[in-house]
């Protein structure tokens, strides 16, 4: 197998678990346990999110790919760091319940976005 091939499923599979940590995180506060804060459940995400980056700057060299170049991937970039942002906020407990709820959607609403650039890789700009 291709080291673009190893590279892009070691990338699209923490991708796919980084959703699933989020999420995870997200029903958990809402049922009112926000106990997972105690629990490695607190550090997995951020070791999947240091492998998820290390494979997607590895695909940029492997592939040739440039940023700048290519309009879908700046896009996916700029709505990553968005969906950091926003998934900051709705996971915060000092913030208002209605600002986090609102976070957790446009922060599920970005990633989703990033998975339909990823697929389809339309030309943007």
């Amino acid at each position: 197998m291709s080291t673009y091939v190893i590279l892009k499923h070691l990338h699209m599979t923490t991708a796919y678990l980084t959703v699933i940590l989020f999420t995870l995180r997200l029903v958990l506060d809402a049922v009112g346990r926000p106990g997972w804060r105690q629990t490695p459940l607190r550090w997995i995400p951020h070791a999947n999110d240091t492998v998820l980056l290390i494979a997607a700057i590895s695909l940029l060299f492997v592939g040739g790919w440039n940023p700048l170049d290519q309009g879908w991937l700046m896009a996916k970039i700029l709505l990553l760091l968005g969906y950091i942002a926003a998934g900051l906020f709705a996971l915060k407990l000092t913030v208002a319940r209605p600002v986090r709820i609102i976070a957790a959607v446009l922060a599920l609403f970005q990633v989703s976005f990033i998975f339909h650039l990823a697929m389809t890789k339309p030309v943007l700009f």
